[in-house]
């Protein structure tokens, strides 16, 4: 049953909540998908969602399987993107998109048009460590009026 397949992550979430901090953030990252029939699906994940929100999860990071050899994930720009939108808006709790975001201006629409409160880049940072520094140039921000006075000497 769905119960029984979100339990372990419902009790894990508990746990957790019981010892962290109420005044820190508590984020978890899902398989929206598994990518196979039969498999776990986005409505089942906005209804874990909605559990775990109770449960004082404060952000969802809506990613998606790749652990079924045989599925089939349409991997594009943005692919991940819906799952955190559906979450979202159906089960009201903040999201982070992800799935081959690599440029400034599509974060930046992504946040813009509501479709998640937060991007993680992770690949993307790690083929370019300044990507946030090329992302402001990009988006039209000077990268010294946001950087932090300790950083001045690395302009």
């Amino acid at each position: 049953s769905l119960e029984n397949r979100m339990r372990f992550v419902v009790e894990t979430t508990k746990a957790v909540r019981a010892v962290w901090p109420e005044s820190l953030p508590l984020s978890i990252r899902l398989s929206c998908t598994d990518w196979t029939p039969g498999g776990w699906t986005p409505e089942e994940t906005v209804v874990l969602c909605k559990a775990l929100k109770t449960e004082g999860v404060d952000l969802v990071d809506c990613s998606s399987g790749g652990n079924v050899a045989t599925a089939q994930i349409p991997v594009a720009p943005n692919y991940q993107v819906g799952f955190a939108e559906k979450v979202r808006s159906e089960a009201g709790i903040p999201t982070a998109a992800v799935g081959l975001i690599t440029e400034a201006h599509q974060a930046d629409q992504i946040i813009r048009e509501g479709r998640a409160d937060l991007v993680y880049l992770a690949r993307e940072l790690l083929r370019d460590p300044y990507w946030p520094l090329h992302a402001a140039k990009a988006l039209g921000v000077n990268p010294r009026s946001i950087a932090p006075a300790q950083y001045a000497r690395a302009f």
